[in-house]
């Protein structure tokens, strides 16, 4: 396959065994855990736990990635697409409330051959928003929930903590794309059955950032459509250094908070302090693949 299904279009020469490109990942899917996560939002997560199937590889660069063995060091064994369809099955099997696809872009050929049987429960797509609009419309009909990073609104950091110079722009049309696809968002008994979740991590030293953030969405969106989730668990990773080398202050995400309220961003959810801690983000042990 000659790729271009990310914003990169790097035309590299995918192959079922051999990765290329930016995200080095070959055409079969590479996946380095399955399992009930607890730790999505309420309206995924619910009692039982989203269908988490993470995999490996990722189409930008985050400096400070909390999963960096999978997405940096593209840890993870190369699964079938019959093989994720059972894996799917399997979790639906333990109770999962959804199938949560943590960073599938490298993977859409594959995933929407494993999706050719619905599984009963929503699909969610979890991606750091770096989509090509003309990839996400392949998946029309077959993703139910879109849960986005909106990481930038400022391509100057873009660049330089993700190498995605282009970042706003494209996340921007990607989500609108997403919304056109859902509409607006749908719960039945807490749990999201439909819609989009837009994401944003408050960064250390970024709470302009932040604020442009939720302007663009305060602007795009009104009250009923979509949701918003401003997280504060950022963890500084391994050699972080400048601003990331610490972590958000309290002061940070209250005025962060105080902003999104003024705004009128009413739906949606916020993470206290104790989300940014390093057993939030899973041990990557091939688990359920």
């Amino acid at each position: 396959m000659i790729c271009t299904l990310c914003p990169r279009k790097c035309g590299a020469l995918r192959t079922a065994e051999a990765g290329n490109g930016f995200c080095g990942m070959p055409e079969t899917p590479v996946l380095a855990r399955a399992m009930l996560h607890q730790w999505e939002e309420p309206c995924l997560s619910g009692a039982r736990g989203s269908g988490a199937v993470f995999f490996s590889g990722c189409v930008l660069g985050c400096v400070f990635c909390q999963n960096g063995r999978i997405s940096r060091e593209r840890f993870g064994k190369p699964a079938s697409a019959a093989r994720l369809r059972e894996i799917f099955r399997e979790l639906v099997s333990q109770g999962a409330h959804n199938i949560n696809l943590v960073s599938p872009t490298p993977f859409v050929p594959a995933i929407l051959e494993a999706l050719e049987e619905p599984p009963p429960v929503p699909v969610v797509w979890n991606t750091g928003g770096y989509e090509r609009v003309e990839t996400l419309r392949m998946l029309e009909g077959k993703v139910q929930i879109w849960l986005p990073d909106m990481k930038y609104a400022d391509n100057g950091l873009a660049k330089r903590y993700s190498g995605a110079g282009d970042y706003f722009e494209t996340a921007a049309a990607a989500i609108l794309e997403m919304y056109r696809q859902s509409g607006d968002y749908v719960m039945e008994d807490g749990l999201l059955r439909r819609g989009v979740i837009i994401r944003h991590l408050l960064l250390p030293g970024g709470l302009d950032n932040a604020k442009a953030v939720m302007d663009w969405t305060a602007a795009s969106f009104r009250p009923g459509q979509v949701l918003f989730s401003l997280m504060s668990q950022y963890t500084p990773q391994p050699g972080a250094e400048g601003l990331l080398a610490r972590r958000v202050t309290a002061g940070e995400y209250r005025a962060a908070l105080a902003y999104m309220e003024n705004l009128g961003i009413t739906d949606g959810y916020r993470q206290d302090s104790s989300s940014a801690r390093e057993e939030y983000t899973p041990d990557f042990d091939l688990g359920g693949i």
